[in-house]
């Protein structure tokens, strides 16, 4: 359910591009540091962008260096992270790990019940050490469980649930910007969740798996509505960010925010477009 924030490549300037992909970078080293290889296979843009706004907003220090990686092993890839890169690569192996369970417990995924018992004594420690937080987690999937066995129609209670996750994880510091970064955070779940769930729409229908969207019988019914509430989620989380006294690579958070979000929705419907230009010329 994560990987749609990101950032529209086209139109960032290349020294932001290459900025963002440095803490990109800077990540996945962070995570193979705590967590050995294994924990770079849970990088998520997603946490990227948390690492940027936070470093942005509270004016952490920054270090950048430069190191080869299995991706690139030949040349050098310039990796930076800061205080909040270290929070977000503990958040993403939580989240994943709840997000590996899950997949484990309703569909009994091999790759996912294996995942999951590698990283459970890495979450011990990090339910001692998050320990609200890994709370507001838990239960915020439970409710979100079962609202799904219970086939639940309504679109804001469903997607408040990992809105209110999302919540949690943005709201780093009991201080003045705890609020703000929550709704924030509220919003940007909120709209992760509907983004995925039609995203998910034909593949759910086909597997006979719930879909918060199926209450409609074809996508083409419900993506203006969808839309629509996807540019209002948005439309909250910039006018959030935009109150926010960032101090560095607002570009950058300015572009996710308005564009890179949704680069996705344009893959999702060039897709359903192909599909049903397939369908009439009948070459499916």
């Amino acid at each position: 359910m994560f990987g749609y924030i990101n950032v529209n490549r086209q139109e960032l300037k290349v020294k932001e591009l290459a900025r963002y992909r440095s803490f990109y970078c800077g990540l996945c080293r962070e995570l193979a540091r705590r967590y050995g290889f294994t924990g770079r296979l849970t990088l998520t843009y997603d946490m990227t962008f948390l690492i940027i706004l936070l470093g942005s907003l509270y004016g952490l220090p920054a270090s950048e260096e430069k190191k080869a990686c299995p991706v690139h092993p030949l040349r050098k890839t310039s990796m930076t992270g800061n205080e909040a890169t270290e929070y977000a690569a503990d958040m993403n192996i939580l989240l994943s790990y709840e997000h590996l369970v899950d997949d484990w417990r309703d569909e009994r995924q091999v790759f996912s019940g294996a995942a999951g018992l590698f990283f459970r004594r890495h979450v011990k420690k990090l339910h001692t050490r998050y320990a609200h937080k890994s709370q507001v987690f838990a239960e915020s999937l439970a409710s979100l469980h079962l609202m799904e066995e219970q086939k639940e129609t309504s679109l804001d209670l469903v997607s408040g649930c990992f809105g209110r996750l999302m919540g949690e994880l943005f709201a780093w510091k009991h201080d003045q910007w705890e609020d703000r970064l929550r709704g924030l955070g509220d919003h940007l779940g909120r709209f992760i969740y509907l983004m995925d769930a039609y995203d998910d729409f034909d593949k759910d229908l086909k597997k006979g798996s719930y879909n918060v969207l199926h209450q409609w019988h074809d996508r083409s019914e419900c993506a203006e509505m969808v839309k629509m509430l996807l540019v209002q989620e948005m439309a909250v989380c910039s006018e959030i960010l935009e109150f926010l006294p960032l101090e560095e690579d607002v570009g950058i958070l300015r572009n996710i925010i308005y564009g890179g979000v949704w680069t996705r929705w344009q893959a999702i419907e060039k897709k359903v477009t192909i599909k049903e230009e397939d369908h009439e010329s009948g070459s499916v």
